[in-house]
């Protein structure tokens, strides 16, 4: 939105993260500067604490927010707090400077008539986004010139149950207020009920959760420089079940198929007698390339193993080489244990790779008495005996059994990754790549810690009541004490409540766990973020049946799709955004043309940094519990060239020329702490020209928004086929069509020029 500067000094602060839209016509901020010039002013928030405290249903939130003023004029006017929708709040207390300070809770109607008041005179639609909800406002103080203020807001509210599960919501949104990033924001939540407590997530953000005890718990959140672009969403449930389940689900509309989350999860505190117990058998690589620190580290991880086994584990250690060495020639139980560290503590590396013949030892160590749990390592690729990958895992399949879990390893960048994730992946385990400047003992105890202790195996959900599909992850894992397991998915039907039946083995016995009354929407609404986590975990689902399976233009089409429809980056779409024409069917089948090339070549490189790079990247999607997602607004820089790994990275300013840092999260769209380069040996530095017609690109609820010649267009469009209805900015149409559907004030939020769809029915804003 192009604005023009006008002395007015008077300032509106919005406080969703405290940020301060100025009531002045000002040029936008350079995005260069962590401080926006308003005139002759410089507002900024230095700082943003959220403290919570939640006792059975009572949540009560401190705010703490420090302003900035590092403009040569005093600052002052209205402070609004957009609530969170049907939020009801009690004793508001309002501080400035540790000073009480009058303020009063405004009713939705109320609110929205002051939102829409202030859209009209700064024509800037921001606010709308809030339309239908409460909210806070005073009057407050002047912030003088080169001076701060800090704000203290305390409000208590009663937590919603639904489908047996608590929600807390914390307005934290602030792409549509300003581009200018909080300095340091930190979000804290402490739980503490009367009954155990089971699930606990966060749709939004992938908060740290600390148990405390079975009903105590406590969530934390912090970054630094930071547009925050999805509210702070936090949910738990409470035990009721030895085994719980709850769900989260999403229509958008009544008509079309909803989505849904469940969430599995044992108690927090199992009973030594119920945890299964297993076969740990560790496989080293003691090959001459493990020499060094590596083969130290390998070591230490497999001690950390063998002193973290439960009472009724046994074990065994197999290393190898050229040749194979194994500690025993059955499993041997704890009495054993300080022996083996000796017997590693002698071991030495030196010789070639044979990965074919460590493995068939490992399997034939199994009496099939216990659940056999193989902890594979490698550094190399396979160099002696067959070292065919298809010959490998034949070989594995002829020797396994039903009860085999692999977990694999790769140590540095030359190894298998196909060999090492079609290992993991056909038998129920998990890979992990400890890249050249991690750990090696870090990454493996902190995998073995998750799954450490089985409690339930070989699990299958069945629904009755609605129809199911396209879950993932396909294959359910075991469940581990302590661990909490997510199952994304599409549903279609129109039965309300749902049955869901959890098989499962305990210790070769079969057991069922029924689950009644669950609520699957009929009608429109929910979490908005569950499709986006969705589509993430399916993604990533499809980037690894064409890593490990070849390029198949079905799969290179969905995942185009996808990509456009939630905006999540991939090797294939990243570069997507910067073209002018990329919606509508035709548009999309040249884009699947073009990109097919990169589809065939991320098909056939099994090892090196790219190809850790891309398991990596597709691992992390299809295992995500949080939708990826581009940070709002963010600019698109593309390479000259197009290789097999993501040649794409969100920076944080637009300039003609810039530096593009690339790592492996941050090719799929996870921000930098910063645009400098770095200099630490992992991060690759390449220059990148901006494109003519690149743009921004923008999450809204379930939707995707791209920047087009200052319009924001929904990847839902499609011009070949929509011809869209023409509405004036802030006409009495513009107003009378967000009075229908509130649904539309999010997409009048993006700016003044906008067009989307509602229905199945296009409409442009115009000016």
């Amino acid at each position: 939105m192009r604005k023009v500067a006008i002395l007015i000094v008077t300032v509106l602060f919005i406080a969703v993260l405290g940020l301060m839209t100025v009531m002045a016509h000002a040029p936008a901020p350079d995005y260069t500067s962590s401080v926006a010039q308003v005139g002759d002013q410089a507002l900024f928030i230095r700082s943003y604490r959220v403290d919570v405290t939640v006792e059975d249903q009572i949540a009560r939130t401190s705010i703490e927010q420090v302003f900035v003023n590092n403009g040569s004029i005093p600052a002052e006017g209205t402070y609004i707090f957009p609530l969170p929708p049907g939020v009801t709040i009690s004793d508001l207390v309002m501080r400035i400077d540790g000073e009480a300070y009058s303020a009063r809770i405004l009713e939705k109607e109320e609110a929205a008539q002051v939102y829409s008041d202030i859209v009209r005179t700064l024509r800037d639609p921001a606010l709308l986004q809030y339309i239908g909800t409460n909210a806070i406002q005073a009057n407050v103080f002047p912030i003088p010139a080169g001076g701060e203020r800090t704000l203290e807001i305390e409000y208590s509210q009663v937590l919603a149950l639904e489908n047996n599960l608590f929600h807390y919501i914390y307005p934290l949104r602030t792409e549509h207020i300003s581009t200018l990033p909080v300095g340091q924001l930190n979000i804290r939540v402490e739980v503490e009920t009367d009954d155990p407590v089971s699930n606990i997530y966060s749709s939004s953000h992938n908060p740290a959760i600390n148990r405390l005890s079975d009903s105590h718990f406590v969530a934390s959140f912090e970054t630094t420089n930071t547009l925050e672009s999805n509210d702070f969403h936090l949910y738990y449930g409470v035990q009721n079940d030895e085994v719980s389940v709850n769900v989260l689900t999403f229509r958008e509309s009544a008509t079309e198929d909803g989505f849904f989350l469940a969430m599995v999860a044992p108690p927090v505190t199992v009973n030594e007698e119920n945890i299964i117990p297993k076969d740990v058998v560790i496989v080293l690589d003691s090959s001459g390339s493990m020499d060094g620190e590596k083969w130290q580290q390998a070591k230490e991880a497999a001690k950390f193993v063998l002193d973290n086994l439960n009472s009724e584990d046994r074990f065994n250690i197999v290393l190898f080489s050229s040749s194979v060495r194994t500690y025993a020639t059955s499993p041997q139980g704890l009495d054993e244990v300080n022996d083996a560290k000796a017997w590693l503590d002698v071991s030495y590396d030196a010789g070639g790779t044979n990965i074919d013949w460590a493995l068939q030892t490992a399997l034939d160590l199994n009496d099939q008495e216990h659940q056999q749990v193989i902890l594979f390592l490698t550094d190399g690729l396979a160099t002696e005996g067959n070292i065919e990958m298809d010959m490998i895992l034949e070989n594995v399949e002829t020797r396994s059994a039903d009860n085999v879990r692999i977990f694999t390893f790769g140590v540095g960048d030359d190894v298998n990754t196909f060999l090492l994730d079609e290992l993991s992946q056909r038998h129920n385990g998990a890979s992990e790549y400890v890249r050249p400047f991690e750990r090696i003992d870090e990454k493996v105890s902190a995998l073995y810690s998750k799954v450490s202790s089985p409690v339930l195996t070989d699990l299958v959900m069945k629904f009755d009541g609605v129809d199911v599909y396209d879950l993932h992850p396909q294959r359910l894992p075991d469940l581990f004490a302590g661990s909490q397991l997510l199952v994304a998915g599409r549903y279609r039907g129109d039965s309300e409540d749902v049955s869901l039946t959890l098989s499962g083995d305990i210790d070769g016995e079969s057991v069922n766990y029924v689950y009644d009354n669950l609520k699957f929407r009929v009608n429109a609404g929910g979490d908005e973020l569950i499709p986006r986590l969705w589509a993430t975990r399916r993604i990533g689902h499809l980037l690894n049946q064409i890593r490990l399976g070849g390029e198949d233009p079905e799969l290179v089409e969905s995942i185009v799709q996808l990509s456009l429809r939630y905006g999540i980056i991939t090797p294939y779409t990243s570069f997507i955004i910067t073209e002018d024409d990329i919606l509508g069917q035709q548009n999309q089948t040249r884009i699947i043309d073009q990109i097919n090339p990169t589809a065939t070549a991320l098909a056939l490189v099994p090892s090196g940094q790219n190809a850790v790079d891309a398991a990596q990247a597709s691992g992390g999607l299809s295992n995500q519990g949080v939708a990826a997602t581009m940070p709002a607004g963010t600019p698109i820089l593309m390479l000259p060239t197009l290789t097999a790994v993501p040649t794409m990275q969100a920076m944080p300013r637009m300039t003609e020329e810039a530096t593009l840092v690339v790592t492996p999260a941050a090719a799929f769209g996870t921000p930098l702490p910063s645009s400098t380069p770095t200099t630490t040996p992992f991060v690759n530095v390449v220059t990148a020209t901006l494109l003519p017609g690149s743009g921004a690109i923008k999450a809204v609820g379930d939707r995707t928004f791209i920047l087009r010649d200052g319009v924001w267009i929904d990847t839902t469009f499609d011009p070949d086929e929509m011809e869209p209805i023409e509405i004036e900015f802030l006409s009495d149409e513009y107003f009378d069509l967000m009075a229908e559907d509130e649904r539309v004030a999010e997409f009048y939020a993006l700016g003044e020029q906008v067009i989307f769809v509602l229905d199945g029915i296009a409409y442009q804003i115009v000016l």
